[in-house]
């Protein structure tokens, strides 16, 4: 309610009470004046026939009857009057015209959107809010670009809204695809969702690069000009990795020669490699090693074998740094556990790598996003040869400025992602901190590269942030002060005052929705003991029940056992028995 329609309110209340004053006067006073002298008696002596008297004489005269006193809807206006100051809004229902077709033509109708999974209700009217990016993109054309950016403080649910989106999508069929849990938070909802969990890490599972993965099981089954295709973009992507690998270990790209050489080198180990057998990076160095003539052609040493030595000594130094350095368990031996291309959901897990080593984080991430968009790469030229059905991805990528300080080939490979996932039939969800994120990154190219990510998002979603950075981010979003204002005050802290056990932020499960220049929607998430079960990011803190159920269990096991064989040395019999002491004699257990 407006403030004018509120002072109207008031007006009408007081006018309201003047008239129920006036009127219960002037029956007060008609009363008085139709009274008799003697009270409870009429004229002829007796009580009944002067009562009717009165009354008929009232009629007759135009006397008002006596009506109830007219209370004002919000109490009487005044010192002790009980006003109310405000009204409770009545309890709003959302439904079709199928749901209700008897309540038809509904009261009101809705602003808020109502296509794609359920997030949350609408902060101000308590409507309910539905969204994510591959239904805003393919059914309501909402937005042009299937991808959504989430900014917020730690700790106000950025990735518990973004995992109620990868379970909504994957009831509709979308293949949710986590290509490097670094928590992990997203592990435990791939696995209720009956998918696949892979680890990543030193004594947790490795990642073989020159496997074809999927793409080449694909290329096999195509067969023909489609097949021999996709087996190039096979090599392609198994090239890139390589030099991905290397340039992580040199800190520098691989020079173009170089590039080369390792081309040569993959296409002499496939046309010699035995069906049913992967190619390992051992062997890349074996054929450096021994230097076939197709090896050598490109290295242009004419024979003499100080230049070729001289050409592919740098990579050699650089694939034995790989395999004898921080990289090498994980990426020297098999694949540990291949994607499986009919799995409803697949999180690649990299938790078990420790913060500090950046190296083999950067590698693990490379690996993953590139053994992940294989996957779907096979899987659209399955569907495109009518062998499969069409299937649609969306990938998610959180505490977005770890892997954007690993390396600065992630940065290349995520920007190549915002401007193509349209054509690769891939939704993606980037969620970190705040923009300084990407002004931290090593060189200008990959800040500018970074500033895009936000700029081609076809949805934004605000957590709590500092009124700084949402001044900053205006900017490139389009905010208003009202929204700029809202947006800060989440990201305020408890009160001091607070005493209880498990008081949450003013600002958390708060988000605003932008799209384009439209006003922000705010909504508020309120999750359900399911989604709590299996997103806690905060089991770090939070004491191990089972451990403490074992610890309990100990206990009372220590404590029967002692407590057996105090009995059988008599200590805990009942005086005056056999076994125990008498009465008079010692200090029993069983002495009050």
């Amino acid at each position: 309610m407006s403030r004018r329609e509120e002072k109207r309110a008031e007006q009408a209340d007081k006018l309201a009470e003047l008239r129920a004053r006036e009127e219960l006067g002037a029956l007060r006073a008609g009363a008085g004046a139709d009274r008799p002298a003697e009270p409870g008696r009429g004229e002829d002596g007796s009580g009944r026939s002067g009562g009717r008297t009165g009354r008929r004489k009232r009629r007759a005269s135009g006397g008002s009857r006596a009506r109830e006193l007219f209370v004002p809807p919000r109490g009487w206006y005044g010192p002790g009057g009980g006003r109310v100051g405000y009204l409770d809004p009545p309890t709003m229902w959302r439904a079709t015209t199928v749901q209700a077709c008897g309540m038809w033509p509904f009261a009101a109708g809705s602003g808020s959107p109502m296509t794609g999974v359920p997030l949350g209700q609408h902060l101000f009217t308590g409507a309910t809010v539905c969204g994510d990016p591959l239904n805003w993109f393919t059914r309501a054309r909402y937005i042009s670009n299937p991808s959504l950016f989430m900014l917020g403080m730690p700790g106000l649910g950025k990735s518990t809204l973004v995992n109620r989106m990868l379970i909504g999508l994957s009831a509709t069929g979308v293949v949710p695809l986590v290509l490097g849990d670094l928590k992990p938070d997203y592990a435990d909802t791939v696995r209720a969702l009956g998918g696949q969990v892979i680890s990543i890490g030193r004594g947790r599972g490795g990642i073989n690069v020159l496997d074809p993965g999927a793409m080449g099981a694909a290329a096999a089954r195509i067969g023909g000009e489609a097949g021999e295709v996709l087996k190039a973009e096979t090599h392609g992507r198994v090239l890139n990795m390589v030099a991905a690998l290397i340039t992580i270990v040199r800190g520098r790209p691989m020079d173009d020669h170089e590039q080369s050489v390792l081309s040569a080198v993959l296409h002499h180990l496939r046309e010699r490699t035995p069906p049913g057998r992967t190619v390992l990076l051992p062997d890349v160095l074996r054929v450096l090693t021994e230097g076939p003539d197709r090896v050598r052609a490109v290295t242009l040493d004419r024979g003499d074998d100080a230049r070729y030595r001289d050409a592919v000594d740098p990579l050699h130094r650089s694939l034995l740094g790989i395999l004898d350095g921080p990289l090498g368990d994980t990426f020297a031996s098999e694949t540990s556990t291949r994607i499986d291309p009919a799995a409803p959901a697949v999180c690649i897990d990299i938790s078990g790598i420790g913060e500090a080593d950046t190296q083999l984080t950067a590698a693990a991430m490379l690996a993953a996003w590139s053994d992940g968009l294989g996957t779907v790469a096979a899987s659209h030229a399955l569907a495109d040869a009518g062998l499969e059905p069409r299937r649609w991805f969306f990938t998610v990528l959180d505490e977005l400025w770890r892997p954007l300080r690993a390396a600065s080939g992630i940065v290349d490979r995520i920007d190549a992602l915002t401007r193509l996932n349209r054509s690769l039939g891939l939704g993606d969800a980037k969620i970190t901190h705040t923009l300084k994120d990407a002004e931290a990154l090593g060189t200008d190219a990959d800040r500018a590269k970074a500033r895009g990510f936000v700029e081609r998002a076809g949805m934004v979603v605000c957590a709590g942030l500092p009124k700084a950075e949402m001044e900053d981010l205006g900017k490139v979003v389009g905010l208003s002060r009202r929204e700029i204002e809202l947006v800060s005050s989440w990201s305020s802290p408890p009160g001091w005052g607070v005493s209880g056990e498990h008081e949450e932020p003013p600002g958390r499960g708060r988000f605003l929705i932008k799209v384009g220049g439209r006003p922000g929607i705010p909504i508020k998430v309120a999750i359900t003991d399911a989604e709590r079960r299996l997103h806690d990011t905060n089991t770090r803190w939070t004491p191990n029940e089972r451990t403490v159920e074992r610890a309990v269990e100990q206990e009372l096991a220590h404590t029967a056992a002692q407590v057996a064989r105090a009995a059988r040395e008599g200590a805990y019999a009942p005086p005056g028995t056999p076994e125990g002491p008498a009465p008079g004699g010692g200090t029993g257990r069983w002495t009050a």
